[in-house]
C-alpha cells in the first residue's frame, strides 16, 4: 500500500547527502528504533550511530550508514544531521 510522499534532507559537515521525497523513514535514536511516515507529529530525536533507511516506495529503499546525529521533524518536513552518512550497497 503506497504511502503519502514527504521531503527528507540528510546533511552531514561535507554537504548535502540527500535531497528528496520519500514514503518513510527508519532509523536509530538513543530510545529506541523510530519509523517516521507523512504527516508525523513534530519531533527532536537524538540519532545513535546506525542504518538509516530512507523508503522512496516499497520496492526502492536507500540505506545509508550513518554517524551520531540529530533528527527534526517540522511542517511534514524531515532534516537529519549527522557526522557522517555512507551509503550502503546492496
Amino acid at each position: 500500500m503506497p504511502h503519502t510522499p514527504f521531503p527528507v534532507e540528510v546533511l552531514t559537515p561535507e554537504g548535502e547527502v540527500f535531497n528528496g521525497e520519500v514514503e518513510q523513514i527508519s532509523t536509530r535514536t538513543t530510545v529506541g528504533s523510530i519509523g517516521i511516515l507523512a504527516h508525523h507529529e513534530p519531533l527532536l530525536a537524538t540519532v545513535e550511530a546506525s542504518e538509516l533507511r530512507l523508503y522512496k516506495s516499497d520496492t526502492e529503499i536507500l540505506t545509508f550508514k550513518t554517524g551520531d546525529g540529530y533528527l527534526q521533524v517540522a511542517d511534514n518536513r524531515v532534516l537529519i544531521l549527522v557526522k557522517d552518512a555512507e551509503p550502503v550497497s546492496g
